[in-house]
């Protein structure tokens, strides 16, 4: 969360997805002190392609408004699967990664790695795994794992 605007308690928001224009959402969840916080939009609007500001519900001051700087703002994680039900890449921080051959945790994805032209989950070992489409067998976010057929000698390096 970005800083107050205003003194009626908006919030300007920096966001770095399109999930705006995919989905309608009545709230966004903000990290407050580590515990994860629903917070109801009463209404936004867009500044530019990557800037919105905030107004919620029960947060009519500057001050009040002040309070929820700096916080990690989360997207509804019901709303943000897509139609197909596939989730949004960054949703699948936390899941375990199975390998489909031996049908055995590899690992926890603890990072997106979106550095390279191709994109990677990083374990939380370090290890790189190729995010894609090809070696992804099965998404599964009601038990948070990914079943994937990873290449002989990958996880050897």
């Amino acid at each position: 969360m970005g800083k107050a605007h205003g003194i009626k308690g908006e919030v300007s928001f920096q966001f770095d997805d399109d999930i705006f224009d995919r989905i309608e959402a009545e709230y966004l969840v903000l990290e407050i002190e580590g515990i994860l916080v629903p917070f109801f939009m009463e209404e936004y609007r867009f500044r530019n392609g990557y800037l919105a500001f905030v107004k919620f519900r029960n947060v009519d001051t500057q001050e009040r408004a002040s309070e929820l700087t700096g916080c990690d703002v989360y997207f509804p994680r019901k709303l943000a699967e897509t139609e197909d039900e596939s989730p949004i890449l960054e949703m699948v921080v936390g899941f375990d990664l199975i390998d489909a051959t031996t049908n055995k945790v590899v690992g926890t994805i603890s990072d997106i790695n979106t550095q390279t032209a191709n994109i990677l989950f990083e374990l939380g070992d370090g290890r790189l795994i190729p995010a894609s489409d090809e070696l992804i067998m099965n998404i599964d976010t009601e038990h948070e794992q990914i079943v994937m057929n990873i290449p002989d000698g990958l996880l050897e390096l």
